[in-house]
């Protein structure tokens, strides 16, 4: 007696030894017929059943073997499949076999893809046009000529979206006595490496840039002191005063400049850990309320218990996030003014950028790619400056970008950290302002754990 709990795909042993044996008769009848001078069509057909048997008579009783067609139909595919596609399977490497028939068609078509190359492109195992895979010209023309040519063709191309990756593909042609041509397709993904290469032009750019006016602000109070001031002692005081500012500016600079390429070095990697949004913001709250003090602005707070608003995230970076954030908001608030700082422990997107001022332009400055029931914690920095006008709105997160009339004092990177840091989370990052009245920045983190 069979035991319920046995799973029914064991019941196609019989079914499987049937169809050998089936196709091991049929196989035997083509050798006898051929042997014996029988017409090439009865070999042809005698041949045929051999090879097809198995499949078709597993097919044929899946039914009675309680599994579905489409399963044996995978199983099957699986069991015929050539010795190398278990080792391209397991490479780590999108590797895909392309080719096309002798026949006019509509361009090369995937042969076969490994499990890295159907991950990629959302692609089947097999089946499909190259064309609508890959868009890239450049790749297309490099398979191309490897399949007609004979010759191996290199290209590179970049799958867009929030994350950049830049991937180097060799398409090498397989030599075959006969049939039609094959392409393997090989991709090695180059993100670091490029973005290696952009960070360190990058450094050098904006580090030259950014301390070339400092450092032609302490050479021209040195000459002073040298010359005419060395005997002045109030001018000696004030210019050592505006010396210290600019070493000290110089100093957050580097600092800054530091802390950007360590984040971006790491940009492709998403954090792990989870972190209390609310508790990582009254940590920054703390850290600044002495620059509060002396600023003489008013922080107001709106923070859930500490238990309800756990994220995915690096700790040390979200906070980095949270006291860039309020730096900015106690900077343009001013004098008299008040800085609001609200988390919120549940959200979805469209809850999560809903409009907090009637009336201010807003826009969004990351958004992430999430799926529709995805659920985010939200920090909310708010302030009652002057507020920033529309058009400077998509610059705000641009290295060094400063508004005009609003010099706060910073390195203006302080905005370009926030935006790589939540790109880092997967999250995303809004800004709403209106002149006159201040401006909010909203950053979401996707949340650890379901919804509450």
């Amino acid at each position: 007696m069979s035991r319920p709990d046995v799973p029914a795909r064991r019941g196609l042993g019989p079914v499987t030894a049937l169809g050998a044996a089936a196709s091991a008769g049929a196989l035997l009848l083509a050798l006898l017929a051929w042997r014996y001078g029988a017409p090439a069509g009865a070999v042809l057909v005698g041949a045929v059943l051999a090879l097809a048997g198995p499949a078709a008579l597993a097919l044929g009783l899946a039914g009675v073997a309680g599994r579905p067609v489409r399963e044996v139909q995978a199983d099957a595919a699986e069991a015929a499949a050539p010795p190398y596609a278990l080792v391209l399977e397991n490479l780590p490497d999108p590797v895909i076999l392309a080719g096309r028939s002798r026949d006019d068609g509509p361009g090369p078509r995937v042969l076969f893809a490994n499990a890295a190359a159907r991950e990629l492109f959302r692609l089947p195992r097999q089946g499909g046009v190259m064309a609508a895979v890959i868009r890239t010209p450049a790749v297309l023309e490099a398979l191309e000529h490897a399949l007609s040519g004979g010759a191996e063709a290199e290209a590179e191309f970049e799958e867009g979206g929030a994350l950049d990756r830049t991937w180097r593909v060799v398409a090498r042609p397989l030599a075959a006595a006969e049939g039609p041509p094959r392409v393997l397709v090989w991709m090695r993904d180059e993100t670091d490496a490029r973005r290696n290469e952009r960070m360190r032009a990058d450094f050098l750019a904006n580090a030259s840039h950014e301390l070339r006016t400092p450092l032609a602000s302490l050479s021209g109070f040195v000459e002073t002191l040298r010359g005419h001031a060395r005997d002045d002692p109030a001018a000696r005081d004030r210019f050592l005063g505006i010396m210290a500012q600019q070493a000290e500016r110089m100093s957050r600079l580097i600092d800054d400049l530091l802390s950007l390429s360590r984040i971006e070095l790491n940009e492709h990697i998403a954090p792990s850990g989870e972190v209390d949004l609310a508790a990582t913001a009254m940590d920054a709250l703390d850290a600044l309320g002495p620059l509060a003090r002396e600023r003489g602005v008013e922080i107001r707070t709106l923070l859930p218990g500490r238990d309800l608003a756990l994220v995915i995230g690096d700790r040390d970076q979200i906070v980095q996030v949270a006291q860039n954030l309020i730096v900015n908001a106690l900077k343009y608030a001013g004098g008299g003014g008040c800085v609001e700082v609200e988390v919120e422990p549940e959200a979805s997107v469209e809850e999560a950028i809903a409009p907090r001022r009637p009336g201010a332009a807003r826009l969004s400055l990351l958004a992430p790619a999430h799926a529709s029931d995805a659920r985010y914690g939200v920090l909310r920095v708010s302030d009652t400056g002057r507020g920033i006008a529309r058009q400077h709105l998509p610059r705000l997160s641009e290295r060094f970008y400063r508004v005009e009339g609003q010099t706060g004092g910073g390195t203006g990177l302080g905005l370009a950290i926030v935006k790589h840091i939540v790109n880092r989370h997967r999250g995303g990052l809004m800004v709403e302002s209106l002149e006159g009245e201040g401006t909010t920045f909203t950053a979401y983190f996707p949340l650890a754990r379901g919804p509450a």
